[in-house]
Order: structure tokens, then sequence, then C-alpha cells
């Protein structure tokens, strides 16, 4: 197995996902609180990438085993049927990644709160049932609210408690700022996730996968697509108005027209490899713009 067919297994275009999340999670931390934990965020980065790689190779594989014989989706489409790779090496690097992101997160919750266990144990959860089991949360219409939630929300809510589990108290008070503030991202996190239902929509239901998308049909999941990308805008600018984002994470808006664009353009086909990439851009431009100018804010403040 090389560098390129590795990346593809672990889906390593998508990390963005998870790692943006990330970094929102340290900036308000140190926003807010003035304190990081190197130590923690280097550990929890690389059990958040290790899990991460570990469900995408889940994903993988429990595609290429449940898929039916009407269509040539496992030894066409599927990487592992496609470049023919070993089941067992397959097997082994799941639970490698598992057991190491596992060991690095009960390490975590030794050494700062047992809320980051329970925490950890949700994420991990749902990262398994995402995809194993005989109803796979990827095939249900609720696929989208978990990606969204987990890696939107739960991450940066881990983030910043690994970093101020010693300065405040885990409330409803935090915990209501830190879901307001990620908001934004989760819901540009699962606007990915409904557009690539939304492209795979035929296929997936060839496979007997119902997503969200079979259930609202194709007009109805383009409409909330739109929603998703307003919604996202509009809370990161009622975050920011209460002082939950710095000021300048107002400008958010300069990068509306792009994405409204690339919005417009999806909204006229839904093709994996020719409109799909356009969701995928979408998500990058929201979240790299929100940390730069969160980032910006920070500095300014500080200075």
């Amino acid at each position: 197995m090389n560098f390129k067919i590795f990346a593809e297994l672990v889906e390593l275009k998508a990390k963005t996902a998870s790692i943006f999340p990330f970094i929102m999670g340290m900036l308000y931390s140190w926003y807010h609180f003035q304190q990081l934990s190197v130590k923690n965020m280097l550990l929890f980065f690389i059990s958040m990438l290790f899990f991460n790689m570990a469900v995408d190779i889940l994903d993988n594989y429990m595609d290429y085993h449940n898929a039916t014989d009407v269509h040539d989706y496992k030894h066409e489409t599927n990487i592992i049927g496609r470049e023919k790779l070993s089941l067992p090496l397959i097997k082994g690097l799941i639970l490698f990644f598992i057991t190491i992101a596992s060991l690095i997160g009960l390490y975590l919750a030794m050494t700062t709160s047992w809320i980051i266990l329970w925490l950890g144990l949700f994420s991990f959860a749902v990262g398994i049932f995402y995809s194993a089991g005989p109803r796979p949360l990827s095939s249900l219409p609720i696929g989208e609210i978990a990606s969204g939630v987990t890696m939107g929300i739960i991450i940066p809510l881990i983030c910043v408690y690994l970093n101020v589990y010693n300065l405040t108290a885990f409330d409803g008070q935090l915990i209501g700022q830190v879901v307001l503030f990620a908001l934004p991202s989760a819901c540009a996190i699962a606007n990915l996730m409904l557009a690539n239902n939304t492209c795979d929509l035929e296929e997936d239901e060839l496979n007997k996968r119902y997503t969200l998308v079979h259930y609202l049909g194709k007009p109805n999941a383009l409409k909330l697509f739109q929603l998703l990308v307003l919604l996202s805008f509009f809370v990161t600018t009622l975050a920011t108005y209460l002082d939950i984002m710095p000021w300048t994470v107002y400008f958010i808006w300069l990068v509306f027209p792009k994405i409204w664009k690339n919005t417009q353009r999806y909204l006229k086909k839904q093709i994996k490899l020719e409109t799909f990439p356009l969701a995928v851009q979408n998500l990058a431009i929201f979240v790299l713009t929100q940390t730069f100018l969160f980032f910006i804010g920070l500095l300014i403040t500080v200075f």
C-alpha cells in the first residue's frame, strides 16, 4: 500500500472537518481563559486524528463488506476492492489506530477530568456505530447530525476543557457558549455529509442505505443545504455579537459571496466528481476563514 492509496483509505482530504474545530477550541481557550496546555493539545490531536482515520477505514471496510451485487461498487469504486487491499491488513490498521487513540484518551482523562472520558466514550460510540452494526448511523437519517455534532461540537468541547479543566466548572454556561461558538462549524460539516449523501442517493439506495436524503427527497435536501449555509453565517454573527468570538469574525461575511456562488452551482446538479468538490471547498473556505479571523482578533486582544 503506497501513500496515495493510504491517503484515500483514511480520507486524508476530509480531515479539515476535525482539524479546524480542534484549532478553534484552542483559540477559544486562550481568548476566554488565557490558558493552553501544549501537552494535552498534542496528545489529544494524535488521539483525535488516529481515531478519525480508524473510523474512515472502518467506513470503507463496511461499505465494501455490505455492498450488494446489483452494481460494480464493491470491486470498481470502493478503495479496498479496487486496489485489492488485504482485509487482515485493513482490520489490523483499524485495531491499531483505535487502540492508540483509546490509550491516549484514557491517559488524558486520568490526568485531567473524568468528564473527558465520558465525552470521549460518546465520540468513540458515534464514530464506531457510524459505520458498523446492522444499521450504521451513516445509513440512517441521523448521519448528518451525528457527524456534525461529534466533529463540529464535541471536538472543540473536549479541546476547551482539556485546557481549562482546572479553571472552570463543566457547567451549563461553558457548554452553552462552546456549543454556540461551535455550531457554525457543525452546520458546515453536516452540510458536507448532506451533499455527499445527495450525490450518492441512487447508489446508496441500491446498497440499502436510506439516508436523510432518501426521506427528504432531493428537492428538500437541496433546500436544507442552502439553509445550513445561511445558518452557519448567522450563528457566527450572533456568537460574535455576544463576544463569544472576537469582533474580527464579523468579516466572515466577506467570503459569503464565494460560498453562495459555489452553493448555487452545486444546486444545479449533484455529481460526485464534478460538483461535490464545491461542498468540500465551501467547508474549507468557511472553517479556514473563521479560524483565521478568530486568530487575528486574538492577536489584537493580546497586543
